[in-house]
């Protein structure tokens, strides 16, 4: 830790979601951007399920390089579409003997082609029981000594996974009744999860009125609210196909008058920061931004809410 990072510590826990680079040049740039998002001490630095087949592929890569080069804990992203049991259980193996123990369990998106792609994990609830109980099969306890008798242990309590899950303040877009994605919700804290992280929304409002329903339901777990800055048009529509959220007229509008990219990437700033002072001040445990492998946007929205201080660029290389 530099003399630098106690005055960029954030005012409430921050983190930042990632995906593995396509090629050699944006790795190389995504390394830059993981070493300006870790002076900031986030919580976690999330990475979202890459290519690889059955083993962890490009998203393993870049969490080894999180855990090796910065002092940040690296978050893996885990879904059931496209897996099985064996697979899921050797891909939880395989990240945890590389170190990492926080985990982001995701149904999925079912692939274009129509089929559900679900074989026999058919929900993040039953992916959530599954990587608790790889990692206490693989740990089931651990030992420590006891100083001044050589040779005798104590037998301790296994180390827990950190197992987060996804929330959708605005409901499931899949949902069969409205408030099927709190029972979803639910399920997946009796399973084992110990913190939720919400998709995409617009308003604090959507947050804050989610959260009282769940816990009027009777969810517990602390709940993340996790967005992103729009900060084009054409991001807003790709985001809302892919998300089934309702427009928000008050930031289309002001992205589609907007006549220069500069302008509109301060419109998509200055609408995130308002977000992410209004969470803060309504008691969000913390912000979680997705970032689209770039630090510019979203460290400009944290300074702009100030939730992180204003520090020249430059200072991120010392």
């Amino acid at each position: 830790m530099s003399v630098h990072d106690g005055a960029r510590a954030p005012r409430v826990p921050v983190s930042f979601e990632l995906y593995p680079p396509r090629s050699a040049e944006s790795a190389a740039a995504l390394h830059a951007t993981i070493d300006a998002l870790a002076a900031v001490s986030p919580r976690f630095l999330s990475v979202t399920f890459g290519a690889g087949g059955s083993s962890g592929g490009s998203s393993l890569e870049l969490l080894r390089h999180i855990r090796s080069y910065t002092s940040v804990e690296p978050l893996a992203h885990l879904t059931c579409v496209g897996n099985t049991y064996a697979g899921a259980t050797a891909l939880i193996r395989e990240f945890l003997d590389a170190g990492i123990t926080s985990f982001l369990a995701l149904r999925g998106d079912p692939p274009l082609s129509g089929d559900s792609g679900i074989g026999d994990l058919e929900s993040a609830a039953q992916l959530v029981q599954l990587i608790d109980r790889v990692q206490a099969e693989r740990a089931p306890y651990r030992e420590s000594t006891i100083p001044g008798l050589p040779g005798a242990a104590r037998v301790d309590s296994r180390p827990r996974v950190q197992i987060a899950v996804a929330a959708f303040p605005n409901g499931h877009p899949r949902s069969r009744h409205p408030l099927e994605h709190i029972d979803a919700l639910l399920a997946k804290e009796a399973a084992g999860a110990t913190f939720a992280i919400t998709q995409l929304f617009f308003h604090a409002d959507d947050y804050f009125c989610f959260v009282e329903r769940a816990r009027t339901a009777g969810v517990t777990i602390p709940i993340l609210p996790g967005f992103m800055p729009i900060t084009s048009p054409q991001r807003l529509r790709r985001v809302l196909e892919l998300s089934g959220e309702a427009l928000p007229s008050d930031l289309a509008i002001d992205l589609d008058v907007e006549p220069t990219a500069e302008g509109r990437r301060e419109v998509g700033i200055r609408h995130a920061s308002r977000l992410a002072a209004e969470l803060v001040a309504g008691g969000a445990p913390g912000i979680h931004l997705y970032a689209f492998n770039n630090h510019d946007t979203v460290l400009a929205v944290l300074r702009e809410a100030e939730i992180i201080p204003s520090i020249p660029e430059q200072e991120f290389a010392r």
